[in-house]
């Protein structure tokens, strides 16, 4: 039957959803920045596999449906993976799991042993070996072309520079081994208390932490960030080895680290077990994950399932739910962004979720405020979107005290007195006065941020500091800062004032592609 014509405006949202994609992929692989949570990303690309599955014909060869990551421009060497390195499947519901299972019985007739992994939320990375011997350690990019990053790699706790001779003869002469590098919540803590004494710009997670600090251009960075990793690939898959369960018996045999949770399964029940096992102790660990990984244990069988361009057909990521905690609105505060745009924020009694703190998330704009009805008091539902980003997913307006009343968006700015105006047709309502002290010192922000001039120790504390004394009043301002002004500021000490002046002078010619 012939394909259907395509309507215009598929073609138009098909184009947008991959623009927006290709921007989000950039800014998480290339950058280490995302802006957008687990969930939105995932939303939107399975808009575009929808769109592209009604319309095969808009799938194009450089669609992020068919492609993995993003194309790398940074300062490290690219070089090019020995087979790519493909990215998995997702199953958002059991449902989708048992999907996946049907799918396997169906083209190998029958039902396979499934090995299920944790699902790190870290840095994907691939060894190369030679006879042995770690030859170059690289990230995956894009999934064919990655950054040489050997000697950050060699820093990081249990990775192998050398094989012993007699497990070495057993490993294909030229193979890469693949796992995934992180940082620990504990080292994630001590390194954010770190960056806040110093004015530096906190890491928002596990994974952004860990892909920054593999990524420094000093190793001694690095090898200061108490990195670690798991294994759990070998390419090519080594001869005489029945299956992947037998596979990570046989990395940790080479001396490779294996995390310990992994099991074969068969069977909904076992499977269904482990993943709510899972879904239920993952905040016990001292590391992140955002779900588990199965995969059909017996390589023979996975070669019979083969793969697309982007994903292996053997193996699906389950992801886990967001997990949902209630706390109470203790204030509802308006933050003033660079723009003037005014930010209702609810600030909440602190609540644990998801295995952080959450003290207060934004309400966006007056209009969700009055849709959501969010009140002073009220008894809210709070959950973090793809683990990361907090959300006021719902009011539990049952449990709402007497006498509570809707929030009225404030008629001055709460940073300089000014008049907040709403225009007509716009959701935003803005502070009026371009020289707003709040938006001077989010326009600073913004222009010191990895995304735009990226000058380290130049966090949001020395700022608002630098901006209260009079030293800066714009971006331009920070260029004619002396060590000896710098030294001024609370807790600055010599040392720190001559480095973040060396910082910002390394900046006075910054790379073009950064805009």
């Amino acid at each position: 039957m012939a394909e259907a014509r395509i309507p215009a405006e598929a073609r138009a949202q098909a184009a947008d959803l991959r623009e927006r994609i290709a921007h989000h992929n950039y800014l998480y692989y290339a950058l280490d920045a995302p802006e957008v949570s687990d969930a939105e990303y995932d939303n939107l690309f399975r808009q575009l596999q929808e769109l592209e599955s009604q319309y095969p014909r808009l799938r194009t060869k450089d669609s992020p449906t068919v492609r993995v990551g993003t194309s790398v421009s940074t300062p490290f060497r690219k070089v090019r993976h020995l087979t790519p390195m493909r990215s998995l499947n997702d199953a958002f519901s059991w449902a989708e799991v048992e999907q996946f299972r049907a799918r396997v019985q169906r083209a190998l007739g029958l039902e396979p042993d499934l090995v299920a992994e944790l699902k790190m939320d870290g840095l994907a990375v691939s060894l190369t070996y030679r006879e042995g011997q770690l030859a170059q350690g690289a990230t995956r990019g894009d999934g064919e072309v990655g950054e040489e990053v050997t000697a950050n790699v060699l820093t990081v706790d249990g990775i192998p520079a050398t094989i012993q001779p007699e497990l070495a003869a057993a490993m294909p002469p030229v193979c890469e081994v693949r796992g995934e590098v992180y940082m620990a919540k504990e080292v994630l803590e001590e390194l954010n208390l770190s960056r806040s004494s110093q004015g530096l710009e906190l890491y928002a997670n596990c994974r952004n932490a860990a892909a920054g600090s593999l990524r420094q251009l000093d190793s001694e960075i690095t090898r200061s960030r108490h990195l670690r990793a798991f294994f759990y690939a070998c390419d090519p898959f080594p001869a005489g080895m029945d299956g992947q369960f037998d596979l990570l018996a046989w990395l940790e045999r080479l001396g490779f680290p294996v995390n310990p949770n992994h099991k074969l399964l068969h069977g909904a029940e076992e499977v269904g077990a482990w993943l709510e096992q899972w879904r239920e102790r993952r905040h016990l660990l001292a590391y992140e994950i955002d779900g588990v990984v199965l995969k059909v244990d017996r390589h023979s069988w996975q070669e019979e399932l083969g793969a697309d361009s982007r994903a292996p057909r053997w193996a699906v990521a389950y992801k886990f739910p967001p997990e949902e905690r209630e706390t109470k609105v203790v204030a509802i505060s308006v933050s003033i962004g660079r723009t003037g745009a005014a930010t209702p924020v609810a600030e909440l009694e602190p609540v644990l979720v998801a295995g952080s703190v959450v003290s207060h998330v934004t309400l966006h704009n007056e209009d969700q405020v009055r849709l959501k009805d969010v009140r002073v008091g009220d008894v809210v539902v709070i959950r973090k979107a793809g683990d990361v980003i907090p959300e006021l997913v719902r009011v539990q307006t049952s449990q709402r005290p007497e006498g509570s009343v809707p929030f009225a968006m404030p008629k001055v700015c709460p940073s300089c007195g000014a008049e907040l105006a709403r225009e007509p047709g716009e959701s935003v309502t803005r502070c009026l006065n371009p020289l707003c002290p709040a938006q001077r010192q989010r326009r600073l922000l913004h222009f010191v941020s990895r995304g735009a001039f990226d000058i380290d120790r130049c966090g949001p504390a020395v700022l608002a500091e630098l901006v209260e004394r009079g030293l800066v009043d714009g971006p331009a301002d920070l260029f004619g800062l002396t060590a000896e002004q710098i030294q001024q500021l609370p807790g600055m000490a010599r040392r720190s004032a001559q480095q973040l002046v060396a910082a910002i002078r390394a900046r006075r010619q910054p790379e073009l592609s950064n805009f």
